[in-house]
């Protein structure tokens, strides 16, 4: 029997010391026991030599891996548990340089590695809100007051982000976050968003002054918090204030700018996916994220799909 309480990397690696034993497991985490065809979930299925099996209807052979973010790669499970787990251990993330140091792989590899590990992160991303959510946006990008006069960007202050990308979140207080890459911060790109996600029978929706957010009190009780009025909690209710969302964007930007260095408009919604997975386990044991992430890891990502 595996053990399913590993409690450090040292565990880990003593754990799933062979691939016939990481392969063993994965079946265990994907499958549950009952062997499943990628091609048609109602066919009947045999099982081969080699850990392959092949699909009755079809005809087509598979193994644990297709369909999967392992597919079709030549890195052993052991190199790519051990992947899943600092990634999803460490609290500000991993750079691919430091991953390929510590798997033993090229950089590139690394990198194809971590942006298959993110695409599976959008998992944690699409939950339903209720009770007291609050809305914020924030903008992904370098300081224009920290570059070089030749490359100052002009009239890129406040929501003017001809250099900077947005990005719009929704946080229940005390409960889960949404954040999403949009293509600016009108009332046609937030609100769909907001509708989606916000339970509109949630006890309040605050925001802040900002024109996107006007008409939402047609379908929420919706507190507005005038930051152009220097107010960052109502004098009325000290429960209405959006801190606790423009917290977590200092926790994102910092991961941005102090671990990653330059992202990508393409790649951003990954980096979030990343971030929101992270801020929404928090309080789970670095245990059960890395089986959470087993478990979800049917999205495959081809390499020509990450072209940067």
């Amino acid at each position: 029997m595996i053990n399913t309480n590993i409690k450090s990397v040292l565990e880990l690696l003593q754990t799933f010391s062979t691939e016939q034993i990481c392969i063993d497991y994965l079946e265990q985490m994907r499958w549950g026991g009952i062997v499943e065809s990628p091609f048609d979930s109602l066919s009947k299925v045999y099982k081969c030599t080699n850990n392959k099996y092949r699909c009755k209807k079809t005809g087509k052979y598979f193994n644990v891996k297709t369909g999967s973010m392992f597919e079709n790669t030549k890195v052993g499970l052991r190199k790519w548990f051990l992947a899943i787990w600092l990634v999803t251990s460490h609290k500000k993330g991993i750079s691919s340089i430091q991953l390929s140091k510590d798997l033993n792989v090229t950089q590139k590899t690394a990198w194809f590695m971590l942006q298959r590990i993110r695409s599976c992160f959008g998992i944690e991303n699409n939950n339903e809100l209720d009770g007291i959510v609050e809305c914020d946006e924030t903008f992904i990008g370098g300081k224009n007051k920290n570059r070089h006069k030749d490359k100052k960007v002009k009239n890129s202050q406040g929501r003017s982000f001809k250099d900077k990308t947005p990005v719009m979140g929704m946080l229940q207080r005390g409960g889960k976050m949404n954040a999403f890459v949009v293509p600016d911060t009108k009332r046609n790109s937030i609100q769909p968003l907001i509708c989606r996600y916000v339970n509109p029978e949630t006890t309040k929706l605050i925001s802040d002054e900002w024109l996107g957010y006007n008409g939402l009190n047609k379908y929420y009780d919706h507190k507005i918090i005038d930051h152009s009025k220097k107010e960052y909690v109502s004098l009325q209710d000290n429960a209405i204030h959006t801190n606790n969302i423009e917290g977590s964007w200092k926790i994102l930007k910092n991961s941005v700018s102090g671990m990653y260095n330059h992202v990508s408009r393409k790649h951003l919604q990954k980096y979030v996916d990343e971030f929101v997975y992270r801020y929404n386990l928090r309080k789970t044991s670095d245990n059960d994220k890395f089986k959470h992430l087993l478990v979800n890891s049917n999205v495959r990502t081809k390499y020509k799909d990450l072209a940067m």
